[in-house]
């Protein structure tokens, strides 16, 4: 009986991606990221852009 061994088999590398978010940019495994309650998710570097865009947040300097 011949044993295969596991260092000559071709690995299998699993897709870093997990999805898609509000904004349309990729979500790799990792990423922060938010979940709203009607379930949307945003990475947290467009979070900032889902607010101003998408909630009507208006963005303001205390002076």
């Amino acid at each position: 009986m011949q044993v295969e061994n596991p260092m000559t088999r071709p690995v299998r590398l699993e897709s870093p991606h997990w999805g898609i978010d509000a904004c349309g940019d990729e979500i790799l495994y990792g990423d922060t990221i938010y979940e709203f309650p009607d379930g949307e998710i945003v990475l947290e570097e467009n979070i900032r852009q889902y607010l101003t865009e998408n909630l009507g947040a208006i963005q303001k300097i205390v002076e």
